[in-house]
């Protein structure tokens, strides 16, 4: 399987990196760097077999020198903490010629970064031990027609919903940064990996290939295994020449334990077949005992009653006298109730309380555009009472014509202006108009009030429903096979899975006990796996 290695980095003046300095060391290059006046060499790069630069159409052609391109790109960064390139790291599928390498990563490049105005500067690394892979480098601004880099990002001014900017209280317009280029979008990472994959798969495909890269996640490819960590250059060099590191070691345990997850997962297939048979016997074994007899409602409330006087076995005299006593009206008070609602069996119990859940559901969605009108016509209110009580302020505020006097009773009257500009900027997004009528406002809101008492006596008497079905829901969970467990939630909202799967696992091991607890047959049955 081809290495999925894919890795993607900033080239950042704020951690003291250098472009200049990565393009010396991917190219094998002697650079100059005049942004800190030194030379950039690294001697022991012997594995560089190729090394490119690509320019776009209406890049300057002096750029296709490495060396004028990478300190003019640092030239334009003014800032202790610019971004000065994008460095990528790619693994070349080891399956394909080396001849091809060159032309694989010149047609990522060209579609994914050269096309869209970007700079690519890359180099092959081969040493002939398996671990063929490709240094990627990348301006970070896009350029004009005439090769000028442009800026990174613009300034945009803000409107308001009539088109007009908006002015802050300071004086000045209200405006964000908007980046000229989407180039830094965290979308282009996924786009960027699943580019390389297909770029690498169609030359695979090419060269009649079966293996294909794939850059997801086990997780992601639906595989239960546990991913490696990346060792890196220093910790592999090491491992070759025999000396154990902690990640190769962590390394070799994943692998351990990934063959031994494979052989249980084969294990597992092979149990599937016996267990599914097992299932189906169950299953039809339930079946006929449920048509033989399905048990009703008091017999299994009166089973949940014996549960709960086992379970007070050790307490004193007095306490389960106490429990015995409570749980017992509880239940029949629970027992008149179903009568009353002519439910008998768990079918029926399962049926009235979806349908009662809905009722409660429909009530709650009725009410709430009603509570939210009431909500908005009392906020309307208060901004109004606002206006009105501040208005003298405002006026008082708005007639003085010098400067000093005005701050100075701005300052004394700011609770009172602030209010009243704050109704006055409410009324233009929620008014049609500048009129409003406090007293309709009002009629309007008493009716709601009304409306919504009426709701809340209905939720009310269905809530009461609700609580004594999920309660008799939940005494019945004690009791049920596992298959017939069901967690109960309130109306509107989802059940929780944690609690369903907890609660019908307690039950699945309680039958378990109950299974080891009977007694033995001394007819003996031999189980091929």
């Amino acid at each position: 399987m081809p290495c999925p290695h894919f890795d993607v980095k900033i080239i950042q003046r704020s951690k003291r990196q250098s472009a200049v300095a990565s393009a010396a060391y991917q190219s094998g290059e002697r650079l100059f760097s005049e942004y800190d006046q030194k030379q950039k060499y690294y001697s022991h790069k012997s594995e560089i077999v190729h090394t490119e630069i690509m320019l776009p159409p209406h890049a300057p052609p002096e750029y296709a020198d490495r060396n004028t391109l990478w300190n003019a790109a640092e030239a334009i960064e003014k800032q202790w903490n610019s971004q000065l390139a994008r460095r990528f790291v790619l693994a070349i599928p080891r399956e394909l010629p080396r001849s091809q390498y060159a032309d694989l990563i010149r047609d990522y490049c060209r579609e994914f970064f050269v096309s869209k105005g970007m700079i690519a500067d890359f180099a092959i690394h081969d040493k002939g031990d398996g671990n063929p892979h490709a240094h990627i480098l990348l301006t970070m601004r896009a350029m004009d027609e005439t090769g000028k880099w442009l800026p990174k990002s613009r300034k945009v001014y803000d409107l308001d919903e009539n088109g007009e900017r908006i002015r802050l209280p300071s004086g000045n317009w209200k405006s964000h940064k908007e980046d000229t280029v989407d180039w830094n979008d965290q979308k282009y990472g996924e786009i960027w990996r699943q580019g390389w994959a297909a770029a690498a798969n169609r030359y695979l495909e090419a060269n009649d290939r079966p293996e294909r890269l794939d850059l997801r996640s086990y997780e992601r490819q639906g595989l239960d295994k546990i991913p490696t960590v990346h060792m890196g250059p220093a910790v592999s060099q090491m491992e070759k020449r025999g000396i154990q590191t902690n990640i190769g070691n962590l390394n070799r345990d994943i692998t351990a334990a990934n063959r031994l997850m494979q052989s249980i997962r084969q294990m597992v297939r092979h149990l599937k077949g016996w267990i599914a048979d097992l299932k189906e016997k169950k299953a039809a074994l339930l079946e006929a005992l449920q048509e033989a007899k399905e048990p009703t409602l008091p017999e299994l409330l009166g089973k949940y009653l014996d549960l709960r006087r086992e379970e007070r076995t050790g307490w004193t005299s007095k306490g389960q006298l106490k429990g015995t006593v409570n749980d017992f009206n509880k239940v029949m008070d629970a027992i008149r109730y179903l009568r009353e609602k002519e439910l008998s069996t768990v079918e029926s119990l399962d049926a009235y309380l979806d349908t009662v859940s809905e009722q409660a559901v429909s009530i709650r969605a009725e009410m709430k555009p009603k509570e939210k009108r009431m909500k908005e016509i009392d906020t309307l209110l208060s901004h109004i009472a606002n206006f009105e009580a501040h208005k003298p302020v405002h006026t008082e505020y708005a007639a003085i014509r010098f400067k000093k006097p005005k701050e100075q009773f701005a300052a004394t009257h700011r609770d009172e202006l602030d209010a009243y500009n704050a109704a006055v900027r409410y009324f233009k997004v929620h008014l049609e108009g500048t009129k409003y009528s406090t007293k309709k406002l009002n009629e309007e809101r008493t009716q709601l009030a009304g409306e919504v008492d009426e709701y809340k006596e209905r939720l009310s008497a269905v809530q009461e429903d609700v609580k004594i079905l999920r309660d008799v829901r939940h005494w019945l969970n004690q009791v049920l096979p596992s298959e017939q467990y069901r967690q109960t939630a309130e109306p509107g909202k989802k059940p929780s899975i944690q609690q369903a799967v907890k609660g019908r696992a307690q039950r699945i091991r309680e039958e378990q006990v109950e299974k080891r607890q009977q007694p033995r047959t001394e007819k003996k049955q031999d189980m091929e796996l």
